[in-house]
């Protein structure tokens, strides 16, 4: 099974991070990520660790890494 779903606003794919516990967490991945250029949209549960993320393009998992790194945060996947 894919993590990326193409939809008609764009392509959704969810990330697995660790280390999120509260709502500030979960702001402070969903703010970098939405730096990356072409994420229209994040949402972050840090009760789950996922972070879903809709794009216009496929993203560079790299990028989403250092951003889930800039956080303080470390992504360990898709979901």
């Amino acid at each position: 099974m894919s993590s990326e779903a193409t939809t008609t606003s764009g392509i959704t794919t969810v990330y697995q991070v660790t280390g999120m516990t509260c709502g500030h967490c979960e702001g402070a991945v969903s703010e970098e990520i939405s730096a990356i250029a072409g994420v229209s949209s994040v949402k972050a549960v840090a009760a789950t660790g996922q972070v879903t993320v809709v794009s216009a393009a496929p993203l560079d998992d790299e990028a989403v890494r250092a951003a889930v790194d800039e956080a303080g945060y470390e992504l360990t996947g898709r979901a």
